[in-house]
Parts: structure tokens; sequence; C-alpha cells
């Protein structure tokens, strides 16, 4: 059975390469354009941005020619035409590259949770693979975009390179070799700070060359509460308390602290997810445990420390640089990388960043309303607590204060929304597992 590489190979060979369409080229989208533009059985053959310049942009960027790069119509039927000729496509409609009969495999990288509910649900209508970069719409909508997928024989799968992927594959290696989770986490890569938002952090974004908003979403923590709860759902951890614990601890600690109280350590219960501040980022890590003592003798051998804890970390994550790797497996294997495993088990709440008022639409994640946190998803449930990915334009009915976790009774939402009915679908065919 030939491996990736030479599957990827032998497609270019044969001129039968993956044809990939991609929606959103911000930096992480130009990113897994750039990187499929140098692989063997790949191309990259639409791309779209609200801002279409930037589409036209990446094309030229990795070595297209303006003249063949059609942009002059968004009409799907003419796209398609276009690449029948040997043309790239460019546009600023996200619905068009679902449409494209041509492709094989679409990568959503917008970060809004309406638009990937929307690409998504395109892509797996017409039979198209989709890898889902924008983690907020699977957090939110992921369980019911895998249902439908497989039920389409096509493959819905969060992408490789972020942390959940990155984590995904730690703790495949140790449950297939029999070890206990413990638990699931990540460095987070900034300090916290609740309050930030895209207004007081716009200087060190210029700096870093990165939206303000998306810095806001990583330092407010709603993108860890985010990422966690996609592991969450694909794994059957749970957070162990809301909002996970966080502690701030170095490397060599991490197998104590996420170690059960009476041991120590700082949880309640085993098989959690979390994260850390300090010096973990950008890596991830298991921590597991194994009772065996024949097993326990060859570990602390193998230099992995006396236990009754053992740590697997890997120290890096590459984001958009592994995406493309998702996309190959998802076309040569029909294999997802990450993908919620039926009923969800947790869900990313709403919490007011600042004192909110009636009337008020809330502006969405990573801006200046609200940030994100995480629960069990029955709790959640039985709470009525407001799912952080359908936030966006909701309109208060009640004052929420700062800090408090706002629920579905006080807002209302626009009726007419493909994120709002696959998430009501979703609520009706999984009701969520007792934890």
């Amino acid at each position: 059975m030939l491996n990736l590489p030479e599957k990827l190979a032998k497609l270019e060979k044969k001129d039968e390469i993956i044809k990939v369409g991609i929606v959103g080229v911000g930096q992480m989208g130009a990113g897994v354009a750039t990187v499929i533009s140098r692989m063997k059985g790949m191309d990259v053959l639409a791309l779209a941005d609200i801002i279409k310049e930037k589409a036209i942009n990446v094309f030229e960027e990795i070595g297209v020619l303006r003249k063949n790069i059609f942009c002059s119509s968004d009409d799907p039927d003419e796209c398609s035409r276009a690449l029948e000729k040997g043309m790239r496509v460019a546009t600023n409609k996200a619905q068009v590259i679902p449409l494209l009969p041509s492709l094989n495999a679409i990568v959503e990288a917008t970060g809004i949770p309406r638009v990937g509910a929307e690409v998504a649900f395109k892509a797996i209508k017409n039979k198209k693979n989709i890898i889902m970069m924008n983690i907020e719409t699977d957090v939110t909508v992921g369980c019911i975009l895998a249902e439908l997928a497989k039920n389409a024989g096509v493959v819905y799968s969060v992408g490789a390179g972020d942390e959940p992927g990155a984590i995904k594959e730690l703790y495949d290696f140790a449950k297939s070799l029999g070890f206990k989770i413990v638990a699931a986490g990540k460095g987070k890569n900034n300090p916290l700070d609740k309050e930030a938002t895209p207004e007081n952090l716009k200087d060190i974004a210029l700096k870093k060359g990165v939206n303000p908003k998306m810095l806001t979403e990583f330092v407010d923590g709603s993108k860890t509460m985010i990422e966690m709860t996609a592991v969450a759902n694909a794994t059957g951890l749970v957070p162990d308390v809301r909002g996970m614990h966080g502690p701030r601890c170095e490397l060599s600690e991490l197998t104590s602290i996420f170690s059960l109280k009476e041991k120590g350590g700082i949880l309640n219960q085993e098989e959690v997810v979390d994260y850390a501040l300090g010096r973990i980022a950008p890596g991830v890590f298991v921590v597991v445990t194994m009772e065996n003592k024949r097993l326990r003798k060859d570990l602390e051998y193998l230099r992995m420390g006396k236990g009754p804890n053992y740590l697997l970390y890997r120290p890096y994550h590459l984001a958009s640089i592994e995406v493309p790797l998702s996309v190959a497996r998802a076309v040569i294997y029909q294999e997802p990388t990450l993908v919620s495993s039926g009923k969800p088990v947790a869900e990313a709440i709403t919490v007011a960043k600042r004192d909110l008022r009636v009337g008020e639409r809330i502006d969405g994640i990573g801006k200046f309303d609200i940030y994100g946190s995480i629960e069990k998803a029955s709790v959640a449930h039985k709470e009525n607590l407001l799912p952080l990915g359908l936030a966006e334009g909701a309109v208060l009915k009640t004052n929420v204060k700062k800090g408090g976790y706002i629920t579905w009774h006080q807002i209302e939402l626009e009726k007419r929304s493909v994120l709002l009915s696959l998430r009501r679908l979703q609520d009706k065919l999984f009701s969520p597992k007792e934890n």
C-alpha cells in the first residue's frame, strides 16, 4: 500500500491531481494555498475572499499569471467554464466555490460561523469533501455536518495543523496503545486577558501582521475554549470545570499538575480537556497513565519517568502548513483528521465582555461584546446557555452584566440562517450526553 507522498506523486504522474478550492484567504487561507502550490498531486483552482483582489494576489504570489485568473464574474456556471479552459477562479462570493463541479475538496478558512456553515452545507450537498479551518463553525454545528457528510459519502473534517488536530494525533496514539487518558490540552500562546478588544490590541496586531479581531480571539481566551470544545467532541473528554483550569506551569510540571486532587493535582476527574499557561506553547500535550507494572518499568527505562502519569508532548503545531495533509487524506483515504463523534459532550458558551444592554446587537467573537468559555454539553443544555457561534448578530432582550453567561432566552436570533437551521437540527437529533 502506497504511503501518502507516493500516492500524491502517483496522482501527479497520472495527471489526476486533487483540485482544491479555498474560502477565505487571510493569513491562514493564503498559507494553505501556498503550501498546496508546492506539493505534488494537488493544486488550488479557486479562491474566494470578500475582498476579491486578495484572492487574485494570492494566485499571483504562487505563480499564476494575471491573464490566467478569471475574476470578471461570480456566476458559478461561468466560473466552471473558466476552469474547464484551464483558468483559475477568484471570487468574492464564498458560496460559488462549493458549486464548482471540478473541485474535489474545499478548505473553509474564514473563521466566521455563519459563512462556514453555509459553505460546508453546500459542499456536502454537492458531494465535495470539506476541510474546516473554521473551528468556530465546527463547535457550533460540527456534529450535524459530520452526520450529513457521512450520509452523502464525503468527508467532513477539521484540518490538521491547529492544536485540535495535533492533540488528536497524540490521543489516538495513546488510546491505540491502551493508555488511560488523564488530560489532553494545549499551551496558550498569549497572556490571558478576557477584556481584550481589537482596539487595545491593534498596535500589537500591526506589529505581528495579523488581523486585530483574530488576535483578540486568541488573547481573550475564546480560541482556546473553542479549540478544546472541538477536541472534547471528537474524543469524549470533557472540561473538568467551566472554563477549564488553565494553570501556569512548566513542561516538567504537566504530569503532576494535571492529576487527581487526591494525588496532589488539580483535577476532580480524569479524561478531561484543559490548557496551560507558560512555556508550553506552541506545543500540545496528552497526560496518560498506565497501571501495568511491567509496562511502567519499561516506560521508566525509556526515560518517560517513574509515573504514575506520563507526558506525551508535541512541541509544535504548524497551522495552515499542515492543512493540505487533511485534504489529501480526505480525498485519497476518505479519512477525517478530527471530527465530532456522535453526540456533543462539550459546548463553547457565551460570556459578556462588558455590561450589555437591552436592544444591543452582539458584535461577535474576537470583538468588543463577548468572549467564549467551555462547559459540559449537558450542563449548557440544562442552563440554557447560548452557543458562542450563534452569538453574532443576536439582539439582547435583557441586560447582561459583565462576566455574565448569556442564555437563549436573553436574546433574539435572526430566524433565517443556515447556521441556526443546522443547529436546531443538531439539537433535535443529538440530545446532550449526561456527564
